[in-house]
């Protein structure tokens, strides 16, 4: 049989990587009768001297996908879930450090948000209200994401969300844009603005010799001051208010250099219902999924390099 894959052949192989995809993992942990959820989706990502498994198919290298989506689940009884990045950073260094041939570990985590159900007072004569302590609704909100890469030496944290999904009502407008003989666009001085966010913020923290950020208070004033950017911000363009949700975490949080945002235009245009004898005194709107504007930018530390990913589909 011919092998003309080999090495000093013309072909060659490139950037390879190899590992167990969405490993769904729920950690319970019970503080009494209180209990506390961390529902994860855990990607694994290795790569390194892997040129003999593509080129022989010898697996000498080769530690099993099955056994990655195993360390997942042990890690989450022996190490707990702090936070989905302590998580991730517990992964890729033992990856990274127990196997010799993988070089760079890759953990992308999802998280789910559960927040608990409130016994109503007919039923606490019965149990308790105070007793309701593990009963959970999944927060819809949002999803939470981050990647941590790690290479023996230095780390990479990002971190974010998708599909927050906001809305102003008012104090925005879209007017004295380019027109040309296509354009029927109005202009308009009173309009509803809504998009469906999603954002990564890269931290600056990268050896072990720093202080690692605190995670989940990080993720929590983050989200916080990117709302209250989208809220406050008299908005002429989605692009004007990108870079305010930007520059305000990147102003408020010295632990993020970098922050990029894709911004969907959920376009909600008004109702005409002059045909039925009615004004549409800004009322009622039709809400409109496709097509939509898309609004995506990069915000940054002054003096630091972009890292974060131009396209966001597969971060």
């Amino acid at each position: 049989m011919t092998d003309d894959s080999r090495p000093g052949r013309p072909v060659m192989l490139g950037q390879n990587q190899y590992g167990k995809a969405e490993n769904r993992v729920v950690k319970i942990t019970r503080d009494g009768a209180t209990h506390h959820i961390k529902d994860l989706n855990v990607s694994v990502a290795l790569s390194g001297d892997m040129d003999e498994v593509h080129y022989s198919g010898s697996n000498a290298n080769v530690l099993p996908t099955d056994t990655t989506k195993n360390t997942v689940y042990a890690f989450a009884k022996e190490h707990g879930i702090e936070s989905a990045e302590q998580f991730g950073i517990h992964l890729a260094r033992h990856f990274v450090t127990s196997q010799e041939p993988i070089k760079t570990a890759r953990i992308r985590i999802e998280e789910y948000t559960w927040e608990r159900i409130e016994a109503s007072d007919a039923n606490s004569r019965f149990i308790g209200a105070d007793e309701v302590k593990h009963s959970f609704v999944r927060k819809g909100q949002e999803t939470r994401v981050t990647q941590i890469t790690y290479d023996g030496s230095s780390w990479e944290v990002i971190s974010g969300l998708k599909d927050l999904v906001v809305m102003n009502s008012t104090n925005s407008e879209f007017w004295g844009y380019v027109k040309d003989k296509y354009t029927t666009l109005p202009e308009a001085y009173d309009r509803i603005l809504a998009t469906q966010v999603a954002a990564r913020w890269r931290f600056n923290w990268s050896d072990d010799e720093r202080k690692m950020p605190h995670w989940e208070k990080s993720y929590e004033q983050t989200r916080k001051h990117m709302l209250q950017a989208f809220a406050e911000t008299y908005s002429l363009s989605l692009q004007q208010t990108l870079y305010q949700m930007g520059s305000r975490i990147i102003n408020n949080r010295s632990e993020i250099d970098e922050v990029r945002f894709s911004l969907p235009n959920k376009h909600h245009f008004l109702v005409d219902l002059e045909p039925f004898g009615l004004k549409n005194d800004n009322e009622v709107y039709f809400a409109a999924d496709r097509p939509y504007g898309l609004i995506e930018a990069t915000v940054l530390r002054d003096g630091c390099e972009a890292k974060i990913p131009v396209d966001l589909t597969n971060l």
